[in-house]
């Protein structure tokens, strides 16, 4: 995961946050009312044709025991990536993320690269020739049992484990890349809880997958699944 900007504190550095407050992109999801404030995304053309996501937010916010009066969502999802990116989970790079309170509102903004050549799985099983052969099929799905697996095995519940957040690649040699996006929903959990939460979520919105895909999956995830929490197990014992 990449990190710029300095990193994100509550008091966030006035300079960086206006060089990304102020630049302007079509909007790909239109600001929508919820958790109290605005949330929306737009698409950024950057230096060296790089495509940017810019997630811009007012007054959205969540609240906790640790913050009642409410702290901006994006600070929340910053703190998924960092963690998901230590444990080896595939996320979209990190550009910034940061927020601020001008005139006692909060203001938030989240960029993330464009995943170039990925498409949600959805896209993938109508689209991709390597959906109809079962070798690269099996790949990808065991790929994503393994990613799946990663998050909870490490303590982290995605809390919004859609079709349409799984992304996916298999190159022309089959190999395939997956990568999981949204973290706004992301929050530590025990691992079984994290598990028994994301997989229902999973199963009730996997979208194109058929069910005898989605029985290949749970299987491998299962597989997964059981190997990390016996090395978490070891580890704890040691």
């Amino acid at each position: 995961m990449k990190r710029a900007g300095g990193g994100v504190a509550e008091a966030t550095d006035a300079a960086a946050f206006d060089a990304w407050w102020l630049r302007e992109g079509a909007w790909v999801e239109p600001p929508n009312r919820r958790r109290g404030g605005e949330s929306g995304v737009q698409i950024l053309s950057l230096e060296g044709a790089r495509r940017c996501y810019s997630k811009r937010q007012v007054e959205h916010s969540y609240r906790s025991l640790r913050y009642p009066l409410g702290r901006p969502t994006v600070l929340r999802e910053r703190e998924a990536y960092e963690a998901l990116g230590a444990i080896g989970v595939a996320t979209p790079n990190l550009v910034y993320a940061g927020a601020r309170k001008r005139a006692g509102v909060w203001q938030a903004i989240l960029v993330t690269e464009a995943l170039e050549g990925l498409v949600d799985i959805d896209q993938w099983y109508r689209t991709a020739p390597a959906a109809i052969e079962a070798g690269p099929r099996h790949a990808m799905l065991d790929e994503l049992a393994r990613q799946v697996a990663l998050m909870h095995a490490g303590g982290w519940q995605h809390g919004c484990l859609y079709a349409k957040h799984v992304f996916v690649r298999c190159d022309d040699a089959g190999a395939p890349r997956v990568v999981l996006i949204d973290l706004e929903k992301c929050r530590r959990r025990r691992p079984e809880r994290a598990s028994r939460r994301d997989v229902d979520q999973l199963r009730r919105h996997r979208g194109e997958m058929p069910e005898a895909d989605w029985l290949f999956f749970l299987d491998a995830y299962r597989r997964h699944f059981a190997v990390l929490q016996a090395e978490r197990g070891d580890r704890a014992s040691a």
